[in-house]
């Protein structure tokens, strides 16, 4: 039986009263007060999730952009020094092996953020990186008052390092993966506790996975091993926009015939028509099956990432879902479910 990993906020988790679960072999929190509630906060107000579950590569010394370049799916040459890009790690045949963020330090110093369940994925298919997880905890604060109240100015994708955030000595980060303004802070993970509190102080609620997953749902954000996988290509999975077809990274040809004469299967987002909640794994009677469903706490109905026919995608299209044998209709709808409104 597999020991599971713990963050280095695993006490402070478990003081809260958070629910506790298995998660690409880390034990994290689902949840805390509840997912709605904690959904609300961040769409509201502010919230923080314990992420240090992620893994970070670094790839520094000469060559390294090269290197890169060769081998992620976007350019990058269209990011400087401070500031970041997300791009894909593809298969020779098109397929996504991950989605990351690239963070450009110098222009032969990158690192990059990885999907926690990947880290040695990736590690084996960049093995001139260096895996550096070990020494990061990091902390996502969202939602439209988490940088006034952080006390913290940051652009969307840029990054500064050796920035005293509460207290504490923080690499401070434009992303996040909830479609909220914020930030992510990276600091040693001895540090983490410290921040933690410090940032809970300032009225931030604590926020657990749950949570992270209806937010990302509803700004459409694929999660990796539901929504994408090294079975899709960018192509099929809507993310085209992060592929630099012109140059050459594995899979290219392939994702070029496919901008070309069009994938056969699309991901798209859907909402229900008829009552229920589409899960990951329902089928679509139509043909195609259901990546990722939940019911969302903002729009009060059940949404969806499914992959259909292409003939099938375009947003107005009727389609039925199978929930657990019942039929139910549905409706293709344009992405994003949600928009965050400029304050």
């Amino acid at each position: 039986m597999q020991t599971l990993r713990r963050t280095p906020l695993y006490e402070r988790h478990a003081a809260l009263g958070a629910r506790l679960v298995p998660f690409a072999g880390w034990e994290m929190p689902v949840q805390y007060a509840g997912i709605g509630e904690e959904h609300r906060a961040v769409r509201t107000s502010a919230g923080v999730f314990d992420v240090s579950h992620m893994g970070e590569l670094r790839m520094v010394g000469e060559g390294a952009r090269e290197y890169l370049q060769a081998r992620l799916s976007n350019d990058l040459d269209r990011i400087e020094s401070g500031q970041a890009q997300y791009t894909l790690l593809t298969n020779d045949r098109g397929g996504i092996v991950d989605d990351l963020i690239a963070y450009r330090r110098e222009r032969d110093d990158y690192l990059l953020v990885v999907n926690a369940g990947n880290v040695d994925v990736d590690d084996g298919a960049l093995p001139e990186a260096e895996n550096v997880s070990n020494g990061w905890a990091l902390l996502a604060v969202q939602g439209p008052e988490a940088l006034e109240r952080l006390e913290v100015e940051i652009e969307p994708f840029t990054f500064r390092e050796g920035v005293d955030v509460l207290g504490v000595r923080c690499f401070v980060a434009g992303t996040g993966y909830t479609g909220e303004r914020g930030c992510e802070l990276g600091c040693v993970p001895e540090d983490a506790p410290r921040l933690w509190d410090a940032i809970l102080e300032r009225g931030i609620a604590p926020c657990g996975l749950g949570a992270r997953d209806t937010l990302r749902l509803e700004v459409c954000y694929p999660l990796h091993g539901n929504d994408i996988s090294p079975e899709r290509t960018p192509i099929e999975a809507g993310l085209g926009w992060a592929c630099a077809l012109a140059k050459d990274f594995p899979g290219v040809e392939r994702l070029r015939r496919q901008k070309d004469e069009g994938p056969e299967e699309k991901l798209v987002a859907f909402v229900m028509e008829d009552a229920g909640i589409p899960r990951a794994g329902m089928a679509i009677a139509e043909g195609g099956e259901v990546t990722s469903g939940t019911l969302s706490p903002t729009l009060g109905i059940g949404i969806a990432l499914g992959y259909v026919a292409a003939r099938l995608a375009d947003p107005g299209t009727e389609i039925t879902i199978d929930l657990r044998g019942r039929l139910r209709r549905a409706r293709i709808v344009p992405k994003p479910f949600y928009k965050r409104e400029e304050r």
